[in-house]
């Protein structure tokens, strides 16, 4: 199996942006730069995520989906804010790959549904924003709204029904861990793993390359997702892709 190395790069236009646990959003530069960056050293693929595209209810990254798709030739996920079979073409049409539901996916189910009965299983990630519930071990909560919102939705209920209703994988993100660098959820990870059979990217908490090693070897994750270790140059990609090939799985290379 293929393991893939993501670049995921959140962006409150114009800019890119990081944060803890989904918060206190920093600017780091200008998200086109370092996905051109990231493609040249070899990254896999590429995730835009507006962070605030669904308190507004739209997505502002269509024109940085535009340039970014005229050089940079890997698959490109794009999240935030896309409420409609008609978001998600107008996003494809600027030269998405995939699109990533998570708000409007929780408001009405059938929305994945129909992005894959449009554009393919494929097109369709579905975002899962999981913290864990207090005073609980193995129960999660899905977050909207850039984990601003509560659903009540279980983590693991939820990934099994995006399943059956046609979405291609699942971009799992700890809101616990996000941005602390302090590793991934591997908890999380292995059991909405062991729970779906479409690939699940782990995403949130990486700032090692043991963490890496982990996510893959006991939680099984089929990708990684991460952000703060390249923004700020904490570990280069060709170490990471080492790392990477130590768990056994097939890594490319550029």
């Amino acid at each position: 199996m293929n393991l893939r190395l993501i670049a995921r790069l959140d962006v409150k236009a114009p800019n890119l942006i990081k944060g803890v646990h989904l918060e206190g959003l920093r600017v780091v530069g200008d998200p086109q730069t370092h996905a051109r960056r990231y493609y040249a050293a070899g990254i896999d693929e590429i995730i835009y995520m507006d962070c605030v595209a669904s308190l507004y209810g739209r997505n502002s990254l269509t024109d940085l989906v535009r340039r970014t798709a005229e050089d940079v030739f890997i698959p490109l996920t794009v999240g935030g804010g896309l409420r409609s079979v008609a978001d998600v073409g107008e996003m494809l049409r600027a030269g998405a790959d995939k699109v990533a539901v998570n708000t409007a996916a929780i408001a009405d189910p059938s929305l994945i549904s129909r992005i894959a009965e449009r554009y393919g299983a494929q097109c369709c990630v579905l975002s899962i924003e999981a913290k864990r519930r207090p005073g609980t071990s193995g129960a999660w909560e899905a977050l909207t709204d850039n984990g601003r919102e509560h659903s009540g939705r279980d983590v693991i209920a939820w990934a099994q029904e995006a399943e059956r209703l046609g979405a291609g994988e699942i971009l799992l993100t700890s809101v616990d861990q996000e941005g602390t660098t302090r590793g991934f959820d591997v908890e999380l990870v292995a059991a909405v793993a062991q729970a779906v059979r479409i690939p699940v990217i782990a995403s949130g908490g990486m700032g090692t390359l043991e963490h890496l090693v982990e996510v893959v070897g006991r939680g099984g994750a089929d990708a990684v997702a991460m952000a703060h270790v390249l923004h700020y140059d904490k570990l280069g990609l060709d170490e990471i892709r080492a790392a990477a090939a130590t768990t056994g799985h097939f890594v490319r290379q550029p």
